[in-house]
């Protein structure tokens, strides 16, 4: 069955290059974001697992936990991550999951449940696994993107994604194209005018169901 956005991720055990984590456990009270590769060694996933390690401090001011996943053993984990520094110029403190028997990856909807490795295996044989999750604290799935082989993600997006996600939580608002953090919000539907006056102050209304507030503090 599909993996879809507010149902609760499947928690796991299972080996990283830094020991073993039951994935609900290591989340906690954080946010989380899940972010997948299809094979350690490879010239895209190293800039991206670059780019994530650059990142760290705003993963941290966000309350945000990083995991990265890839189907090759922890030793191997170990080892790649001195490419990703090399590369990046910055350390990779996140642990990477060894999803060898890709329970994980079948469990996140990535592969089908007969998908195995075969032998002398290419990066193509598991090459859906180029996805992205991010979970809110109570553990559901808020936002899902998978990227083909030949196109790096952009993890300013992802961050991006990650302030409209936190913004909105448990709010009635949304955020509109482009918006950037501290960008004004849109007032959901199911508050009146006035409801949303009370709640969030002045509010533009540029049509009847499309009405700007300012960003709640």
């Amino acid at each position: 069955m599909a993996l879809r956005i507010n149902d609760i991720v499947p928690n796991f055990t299972a080996q990283t290059d830094q020991g073993e984590i039951t994935f609900h456990d290591w989340i906690g009270d954080s946010w989380a974001i899940l972010f997948s590769h299809p094979k350690d060694f490879t010239p895209v996933c190293t800039t991206e697992f670059g780019a994530v390690a650059q990142l760290a401090a705003e993963w941290e001011k966000r309350g945000t936990k990083v995991i990265g996943l890839s189907v090759d053993g922890a030793d191997e984990h170990k080892q790649w991550k001195g490419d990703i520094e090399s590369f990046s110029g910055a350390t990779a403190g996140f642990p990477i999951i060894a999803d060898t028997d890709l329970a994980v990856s079948k469990a996140f909807d990535m592969l089908p449940a007969d998908a195995y490795l075969p032998d002398g295996r290419t990066p193509a044989d598991s090459a859906t696994v180029r996805s992205v999750f991010i979970i809110s604290p109570d553990k559901k799935l808020q936002l899902s993107m998978t990227y083909p082989m030949s196109v790096g993600r952009n993890f300013a997006e992802v961050l991006r994604a990650l302030d409209g996600l936190q913004r909105t939580f448990g709010q009635p608002l949304a955020t509109p194209a482009n918006w950037e953090l501290g960008q004004d919000v849109i007032v959901a539907l199911s508050l009146t005018d006035d409801q949303a006056r009370e709640k969030f102050g002045e509010i533009d209304v540029k049509l009847p169901y499309l009405r700007i507030a300012k960003s709640p503090a």
